[in-house]
């Protein structure tokens, strides 16, 4: 078995015709079938099956299938941590990201990472928890960056805390907790809330906690996507309890209104998570130390409360 007949493997099962993987590995479609042939030689079993004109891994194939993703990948991360053995000018910052961390936390400090660095080709890979732990199990991304509302495998993985992220209610500037400028948890009952799906791990615990209270609402709307989200509380929809972090600039330019629920805390933590026998690249252990100094972060913050506090105290008119 060598390394060629992995990849053509692995680019046939994505694509599933010889012709087309014939064309992305740049050789002729017999060369595809022998490389295909020397592998099921090789391991001892079929990898695909033709059933008329359409190709198909078999149940063996689909097994197969993240062993050798594991093994070229690791190849690759061998090859990149040589790299870097002398210095960060060359290699790849390969991980995964939950939406609210790869779309509002991380841009500025991939940016100051890769002004500090831009030899290092940054591969942030954004999509759901189960995807991001099945990224990290084939060796796809060295490390990931999640909320801790999501369960992990403590026996296998390693995990660090480096942010608190404060879970806000969010109305329309116009709606009477707006004006009234802070809300008890009990006035939540006749509302209408906007949530992330049931499979929402921040979802999960904001139910947890609001049960903990023998909250529930008078209905609700389930919207995947976080920036719709808060479309549909500005035009009225609803209200609804999101990162902070993520509606700065919203409340800011004074698009929503962020209400205080009193006596009501919540908040998350933002954490980097991998394997605890990972021999983890320079690069990443580079970044994973800005992820601990956190100075970015702080200083995103800042700015906010910053421009929050200036908008406030600019005198009203009249």
């Amino acid at each position: 078995m060598n390394l060629t007949k992995l990849q053509t493997f692995l680019t046939l099962s994505e694509c599933l015709s010889f012709t087309e993987a014939a064309e992305l590995l740049y050789c002729s479609q017999p060369a595809v079938s022998m490389q295909i042939q020397g592998l099921e030689h090789d391991i001892g079993s079929p990898l695909f099956d033709r059933i008329g004109k359409k190709l198909y891994l078999t149940k063996q194939g689909e097994l197969f299938k993240p062993y050798a993703e594991q093994i070229v990948n690791l190849l690759q991360s061998a090859r990149d941590h040589l790299q870097q053995l002398d210095d960060l000018t060359h290699g790849t910052l390969s991980f995964g990201a939950s939406n609210f961390v790869g779309v509002y936390l991380l841009p500025a400090l991939l940016g100051e990472f890769n002004q500090a660095y831009p030899g290092i080709r940054i591969n942030m890979n954004i999509t759901s928890s189960r995807q991001l732990i099945d990224m990290l199990e084939s060796n796809k991304a060295e490390f990931l960056v999640i909320s801790d509302q999501i369960p992990l495998d403590d026996a296998r993985l390693q995990a660090a805390t480096f942010y608190k992220d404060e879970l806000v209610l969010i109305a329309k500037t116009d709606h009477a907790f707006a004006e009234s400028g802070a809300c008890a948890i009990e006035d939540l009952r006749g509302e209408t809330m906007l949530w992330k799906p049931k499979k929402s791990a921040t979802r999960a615990y904001l139910e947890g906690k609001f049960a903990e209270y023998g909250i529930s609402f008078r209905s609700d709307m389930e919207i995947s996507n976080l920036e719709a989200i808060k479309q549909g509380v500005i035009h009225g929809l609803g209200l609804s309890i999101v990162s902070k972090f993520a509606v700065a600039q919203e409340i800011r330019s004074g698009l929503l209104a962020s209400i205080p629920i009193q006596g009501v805390k919540l908040e998350r933590g933002i954490r980097y998570v991998y394997f605890k026998n990972k021999l983890l690249s320079p690069a990443s252990k580079q970044f994973i130390q800005m992820l601990e100094r956190g100075r970015m972060f702080d200083r995103q913050a800042a700015a906010g409360c910053m421009t929050a506090v200036a908008k406030t105290d600019e005198p009203h008119a009249g």
